[in-house]
């Protein structure tokens, strides 16, 4: 038989009766579809909760540390006693 006999056979099979599910098989499909979908959207709501704790530390870090402001210069002594020239 060659490939498009094999074809030929397997949609008159396909077609010739509706896929029957047994009820338990369908049952536990179910419930680990629902099981997959509760745990998908635990673990996208984690990470948001994670993603706002990490934007909320960055902020509080920014606030406090101002890294855009250029620190004070340490390598000149500051002058004193030029006030008499």
């Amino acid at each position: 038989m060659n490939r498009a006999g094999r074809e030929a056979a397997v949609r008159r099979i396909v077609e010739q009766s509706p896929p029957r599910v047994p009820p338990e098989v369908y049952a536990d499909a179910v419930r680990r579809g629902g099981r997959l979908l509760r745990r998908r959207a635990a673990a996208r709501r984690a990470l948001w909760l994670l993603l706002c704790a990490a934007v909320v530390a960055f902020t509080v870090w920014a606030l406090t540390v101002e890294p855009w402001v250029e620190p004070p210069s340490e390598t000149t002594p500051p002058v004193t006693g030029w006030e008499g020239w």
